[in-house]
């Protein structure tokens, strides 16, 4: 029995492997922390700066007075122009419409593939799908901006016939393309992980492999599935360089998916390199890294624990 008692060094080869990871963990935490308060401090001067709440009170003032003459008031972003105007608005609508395109685009796509891959495939197929579908996030953001640019905005005009080549329905497609290697990877492995038990009881049973997939694999692996789709939202939310070079960059309000748009990171990216530092522009820019950081953090935090209710729930009803 001596000969399988730890030896000292065994002991303290655990115990410092045990703190560097332990150190790692907190590390990252302090680094997340600390970006954010850097964010949040340079954001900050935007509640109390008098000169970012006089170009708001210009802002509001010009407003009533279009209102009182019937004409209707326009959010605008317009940080640099004589009477600077700092709307959110049309920058938080073009960030949902690309992101809500591409999940559009992406989900379907992204499970299907998850679908396939795990319960239809072979296994020599398999070993091509799926480092092919995930080789698509190794590909820089910049070359899938530039594909949708030259390639993917002309296909998309000539086959819908839009006006503008530039628009939320060409940076979403694009956006989607950076997506689906997110959604199809975490939900196969979903899929993946679902017990062989219950494939081969429903087998048993008399079920096609349809049938086991749609009434007993997607179920139990719907809460992975969820975890996808939720990454690959904030993904979305917070990709830069193509919505940068594949949107037309045009901050304005629009219900139409065919209109150029703007989001968030793409104004960030192309303004906060020239802005004045110090200025109302520059803080504002600062406070708009500060909604997509505490955004991205919310949204993860309420998937993660939707997902843990749905697990839960699901697991009480296959046992």
């Amino acid at each position: 029995m001596e000969k399988y008692k730890f030896k000292p060094k065994s002991r303290v080869r655990e115990f410092i492997g045990e703190k560097f990871i332990q150190i790692n963990a907190y590390a990252a935490i302090a680094a997340v922390l600390l970006i954010f308060i850097f964010i949040f401090k340079e954001a900050a001067p935007i509640f109390y700066d008098q000169d970012v709440k006089q170009e708001a009170s210009l802002d509001k003032m010009i407003f009533k007075q279009q209102f009182k003459k019937g004409r209707e008031p326009k959010w605008a972003w317009q940080p640099e122009s004589d009477i600077p105007k700092f709307s959110l608005l049309p920058l938080f609508i073009g960030t949902l419409k690309a992101a809500i395109i591409a999940m559009l685009f992406a989900t379907p796509l992204g499970v299907g593939a998850a679908v396939y891959s795990s319960q239809f495939a072979s296994k020599r197929m398999r070993e091509i799908i799926k480092p092919v579908i995930e080789l698509l996030a190794g590909i820089p953001s910049v070359v899938l901006g530039f594909f949708a640019l030259l390639v993917l905005a002309t296909v998309i005009q000539n086959l819908f016939g839009l006006t503008y080549r530039l628009n939320a329905i060409n940076a979403g497609v694009a956006l989607g393309l950076a997506v689906i290697p997110i959604v199809f990877t975490i939900a196969e492995d979903a899929m993946t992980s679902v017990p062989n038990s219950l494939r081969d009881a429903s087998l048993a049973l008399g079920a096609n492999p349809w049938q086991v997939t749609l009434s007993v694999v997607l179920p139990a692996a719907f809460p992975g599935i969820a975890a996808g789709v939720v990454l690959g939202f904030g993904r979305a939310i917070g990709e830069t360089m193509i919505v940068l070079m594949a949107s037309g960059n045009a901050a304005i309000i629009s219900a139409s998916f065919t209109d150029s748009i703007r989001t968030f990171a793409a104004t960030i990216a192309a303004e906060l390199a020239e802005v004045v530092f110090g200025s109302a522009h520059y803080h504002v820019l600062f406070f708009i890294g500060t909604i997509l950081f505490l955004f991205t953090f919310v949204l993860n935090m309420l998937g993660d624990v939707a997902m843990t209710r749905i697990k839960t729930r699901l697991q009480g009803k296959l046992q």
